[in-house]
Formats: C-alpha cells, structure tokens, sequence
C-alpha cells in the first residue's frame, strides 16, 4: 500500500515555485497556507491566487495584468484535494500558532501519511512561521525549490526543483535544549531521562551527539549520587573526543576512585561540592546534614591519619585529659563530632589543631543549624540566609584549613572542581 504525501505550503509570491512543488511531489492533498483580506484596508490576501476565479494571477510580477489561472487549476489539482489555512499578515507568533495547529489537525486526518512543508512562496513572516511550526513538530520534512541563479533575485525559469531541507540537526538541538537546560540546577538525572525519550536519529553524526549527551548526563547523575566508579566508566569513554573542563573532571574522578592517601581527602571535599549542588537546589537542610558529615568526617580522617586512632573505638589511654568520652553500654569509647575536634586539637599540631584554639566555638555555633534542621533533631527547615552564613564561614575559615593541613601532608593542591552547570559538548 502506498503511503499518502500532504504537501503544506505558503503562499504569498511567485505562484511558480508553488505549482513546480506540487508537479514534482504529486501529493495526494494539499494545504495552502495563505493570508486573507487586510482588515484595515481591505486589500486582497494571498489567498486570492488559490480561490480566485478565472485569469487572477499576474505571469510576472510587472505584468498590467493577470493571465493565469489560480494555483490548483495550474497544477492540476481536483477541487476536494486542497485546503485553505489563512494566517495572520505580520503576526509571527500568531501564524505560528495557525500553522502547528493545521499540521497536527493533518497528521491527524492522514494516519501515516508522510507530511512536507514547502516554504519556498509566502512572505517573511509566513515562512518563518511554518519552519518554527515544523521544528517543532515531528514527522514533518522540510524542502524549499530552487534551481540556477542568474543574479541574487530569483532562481532562473524552467530550471526549479524541489530539495529537502536538512533540518535533523536543528530539530535535535531544539529537543535537547529544554533537557540540558537542566544542568544549570545539577539536575543531571531529569536531563538523563528527558534525553532518553528522544528517538535516535538516523544520521550517524547526530546519533552520536544524543549518546553523548545522555551518557554525560548518566555520568554526572551517577557523580551526584556518589557513585563514582560508575561516573568514571562512562565518563572515560568520551575522553578522547570531548574538551573543556571535562579532563579536570576526569582526572578528580579518578582519584576519588582508586585507593590511595588521596582518595578520602578528595572525597571529603568532594562532599562539600554537593552540598553546594544541594544549595543551589534550594535544599538547604540536605546541604546542611552534609556539611555536618563534612566537618564530622575531617576529624575523624585526621586523628586516624595523624594518631592513629579510630573515633568509633577509642582506647582509653589514648583520651587525652580534658577531653570527656565515657563508655557507652559496650563498653566502648566513641567521639562525637565536637569531642573529635577536641582531640585534633590536643594531639596534633599544625592548621587543625590551631582552628580548634580559635574557631571550635563558632564551629559548634554553625552546627546548631543542623541540630535545629527537621533532618536532625528539631522541626523546622534550614532558610536560606541560615545556609548562606554557614556557607561563607566554610569557605573562609574551614576549607582553607582543610587544604592546608591537607597540603602538608603533599595530599593534594586544590579542591576538585564543581561539576558541570552548562553542556557545552555539542561538536
């Protein structure tokens, strides 16, 4: 069974490139979109060169006269294989709105009938209005006529032909763009899902770059959610093709990934990276119960780096005086966040221990935000001005401690860098 065509085409100059279309397409139905009657001063719409009677169409243009018969009596077309949609003259959004609506309104009336949109006639407004219409609908081609040019006017006579319109690519970056979109709120996992709802295209090329774009965003959600070796497998197969900012990723990635002295200290800070991202979220008591994990789990890294001391078993011998822990009911001694600092302070020398001197006071200060937060102990959400003084005291006062205790150690140089908020792999 032969599948039907529908040719939908603007109409509003030369009448010619309108009847080649048709003569060379052959469809089986046709929809003319046209202007009507200017209301303001009455003047003849375009769709006068469809619907008017006897000679209504001017040969050329300079013409005293018409000579021609409308456009379907050109081109043969039986009376009930052609329809009229008239848009707005000068309204963009509004013939827009006109044409998408008759492309769906035909998708609907021919089930399975391939669609092509012609804008080669029409005016300005009404060829910019059926490609937008047709980017944005599926299973729409495009084509214009053309042929040999003798100047920059028009195409020479007896040599018009219909082309397609390569339009795959535009139509792609327009049905990826509301899903990238999403990384500038790190919400990697939304563009994942969004991408992946989007048919492969048939181009090689293009199919590539919606792989790509899916898998970064997979690697970025996997990222977020902790899962680094996951994030390293597919973020490592795209390092030979992609460029940026993504081999700085890549090489924090594997850091946090491979045993060694600098896997902890990276993923503590690497902590930090998403309370960041929960923040920018708007998820301040999740950025917060981080921050507290944060500050719990230096102390404990660095009394077992420095001292040698496990904080979930400490042996007795090993608390120094002034520093309460007693047993719990197995007999075991374990620090808390604050007890911990104590100890840092009095066991080790260097950036942590002079923090605790001057700032553990105003570090127990900050952390009653968290003890409030309805993620802890108290009923009430974290705001956001709460958050951002916390915020500013870590990166003033904390982190720049943590990296230099950290460079000490010849750990590490810098802090990983946050993850991506923009994609900006499309090549």
């Amino acid at each position: 069974m032969n599948t039907k065509t529908i040719l939908i085409c603007t109409v509003g100059g030369s009448h010619q490139p309108i009847v080649t279309a048709i003569r060379d397409l052959r469809p089986d139905f046709v929809c003319f979109i046209c202007s009507g009657k200017d209301p303001g001063t009455g003047k003849a719409g375009s769709d006068t060169q469809v619907l008017g009677k006897g000679r209504c169409i001017k040969a050329n243009y300079n013409d005293e006269k018409a000579s021609l018969p409308n456009i379907p009596t050109q081109a043969g077309l039986a009376e009930n294989s052609y329809e009229v949609v008239t848009v707005p003259a000068d309204d963009l959004d509004g013939a827009v709105v006109v044409v998408r609506e008759a492309l769906v309104n035909l998708g609907d009336q021919f089930t399975g009938a391939r669609l092509v949109a012609d804008y080669t006639g029409g005016t300005k407004t009404m060829t910019a209005a059926l490609v937008a219409a047709v980017l944005e609908t599926d299973g729409v081609d495009l084509q214009l006529v053309t042929g040999n040019r003798a100047d920059l006017v028009k195409v020479r006579n007896g040599t018009e032909a219909s082309v397609l319109a390569n339009i795959d690519a535009v139509r792609l970056q327009r049905g990826m763009a509301p899903y990238l979109s999403a990384w500038g709120h790190f919400a990697y996992d939304e563009s994942a899902d969004g991408l992946a709802s989007i048919p492969q295209p048939r181009d090689r090329v293009l199919g590539s770059r919606l792989s790509r774009s899916r898998d970064l965003s997979n690697a970025f959600a996997a990222w977020d959610r902790f899962d680094h070796a996951e994030a390293l497998r597919l973020l490592e197969i795209y390092a030979a093709v992609v460029s940026g900012d993504l081999g700085r990723h890549l090489g924090a990635l594997k850091l946090l990934v491979k045993k060694s002295d600098q896997q902890e200290p990276m993923r503590i800070f690497d902590l930090w990276r998403n309370a960041e991202r929960r923040a920018a979220q708007g998820r301040y008591d999740d950025a917060v119960a981080r921050v507290y994990r944060l500050i719990e789990w230096s102390a404990q890294w660095l009394l077992r780096l420095r001292c040698g001391i496990n904080t979930s078993d400490i042996p007795p011998e090993r608390i120094p005086v002034g520093v309460d822990i007693p047993a719990n009911r197995d007999g075991m001694h374990q620090a808390g966040l604050y007890a911990a600092w104590l100890m840092v302070g009095k066991l080790t020398s260097g950036p942590a221990s002079g923090f605790t001197a001057a700032h553990l006071p105003a570090l127990l200060g900050h952390l009653q935000i968290r003890n409030e937060s309805i993620l802890a102990h108290g009923f009430s959400s974290v705001e956001q001005g709460a958050w951002e003084d916390l915020r500013n005291w870590m990166d003033g006062i904390f982190l720049p401690m943590l990296l230099e205790e950290i460079k000490a150690m010849r750990l590490l140089h810098t802090m990983p860098p946050q993850l991506p908020s923009v994609y900006i792999w499309n090549n």
